[in-house]
């Protein structure tokens, strides 16, 4: 007989049902507050009644909800007095609870939340357990900040070329063709901190080329080039007043000062992460997949944690959000299947990111990659990449299951 226990997590309160797999009736119905001292009540009566009925297995379940249901899933899961019994503390996602619920129940509140959390249990078809290590969830930390400072360097970014367009509208959108890397350090030093836009107008073909010699450190491949592009498409751009010139001014600077911010936090972040990542088994074997570094496979481990919290690589796949609804029906089966939108994103960014970079190193999953964007003409590349970042799932389930290093030949 197994002990279900429901919890509806709040900021302030732990609202809590319990249930055993052979009744509906709950056996327990209570309120705690969501800290130290109310954890440790509830798990005093978790504790009295297994010693009452001797459960073959206790199972904790509570929606993600934000931040607050990592201390009480944490502590459950970690618990000396609970860790000698057969006991399981789960994080479930709230759409299926949901769902759940409402098949059943039309009204909410927290302890009908609860009772239906207890009841979903029971079916045993709820995601992965949580990660226990606590190394794991140290990197969880760093790398999920990693993510989020990557998402608000990519918006200062984009920010940062609209001001640009107002500024030198050609240099923005090279509407030319010839490609200049606005983000490159020398350029973009060049047009955030050294001459302004009328200095730009007026500065030699010669005047430029020095600088960029000077501040890329001789690492353009053709100087020249560059120089006349970035003039061309200065002495091309519309003309603002002075005013307004000088508002967009601030505005680049504004930007160009948040881009400067977050690449140094970043980078901060990566030597955190190298720092701890270097310590765990798996790491090895991610990064004997060319183009795996240390803060990919930091950013994939701390989300899988061990891989046998999966019992095979589909549910790997589904965890990462990697997983294509199938449409059939009768002797129809639909060929267009959309991915489903659910799943962990900070594992299926890394999962993507790290795809991309494989493919650039892997002719195998280079090919792969250009065979599956051969197959469509809508978003090829969002299409390709997401299907390369699935086989580098069904990849990364073999090696860390067998213990293995990575050989291009042996791939799957």
């Amino acid at each position: 007989m197994k002990l279900l226990v429901g919890i509806d997590v709040s900021s302030k309160t732990l609202e809590v049902v319990m249930m055993t797999s052979e009744a509906l009736k709950p056996v327990f119905q209570g309120a705690f507050e969501n800290d130290l001292n109310g954890a440790t009540e509830l798990k005093t009566i978790i504790l009295t009644l297994n010693e009452q009925r001797h459960f073959d297995q206790i199972t904790i379940g509570m929606e993600s909800t934000s931040i607050y249901s990592f201390h009480p899933a944490y502590f459950f899961m970690n618990d000396d007095d609970l860790a000698q019994f057969n006991i399981e503390s789960v994080v479930l996602n709230p759409r299926d609870t949901k769902r759940y619920k409402d098949v059943f129940e039309d009204n909410k509140n927290d302890q009908i939340d609860a009772l239906y959390i207890a009841d979903y249990l029971r079916n045993g078809r709820f995601t992965t357990s949580l990660v226990r290590e606590d190394e794991y969830i140290a990197l969880q930390r760093l790398t999920r900040s990693r993510f989020e400072l990557v998402s608000s360097l990519a918006r200062s970014k984009q920010h940062f070329l609209e001001n640009l367009y107002y500024k030198v509208n050609k240099l923005a959108v090279n509407t030319d063709g010839e490609k200049v890397a606005v983000f490159g350090n020398a350029i973009f030093n060049l047009l955030t901190e050294e001459m302004t836009t009328d200095e730009l107008i007026n500065a030699s073909t010669e005047d430029l080329i020095d600088y960029l010699n000077a501040a890329g450190r001789g690492r353009f491949a053709d100087v020249e080039k560059t120089a006349k592009a970035i003039q061309k498409a200065v002495r091309g751009s519309y003309r603002l007043p002075k005013v307004i010139q000088n508002s967009i001014d601030i505005n680049v600077s504004i930007y160009a000062a948040e881009i400067r911010t977050y690449q140094k936090l970043i980078k901060e972040l990566d030597k955190q992460i190298e720092a701890i990542v270097t310590v765990l088994p798996e790491t090895e074997i991610l990064q004997s997949i060319p183009g795996i570094g240390p803060v990919y496979s930091a950013g994939i481990l701390a989300e899988i944690g061990q891989i046998e919290r999966f019992d095979k690589e589909t549910q790997l796949a589904r965890y990462a959000g990697l997983a294509w609804k199938q449409n059939q029906s009768g002797d129809f089966n639909g060929q267009i299947t959309p991915r489903t939108h659910t799943g962990n994103k900070y594992l299926r960014y890394y999962l993507i990111e790290a795809a991309g970079s494989v493919t650039r190193y892997d002719s195998v999953f280079r090919a792969y990659y250009e065979k599956k964007m051969s197959e469509v003409t809508k978003t090829p590349r969002k299409r390709g990449l997401a299907l390369t970042a699935r086989k580098l799932v069904r990849v990364l389930d073999v090696l860390l299951r067998r213990h293995q290093l990575y050989q291009k030949e042996e791939s799957v």
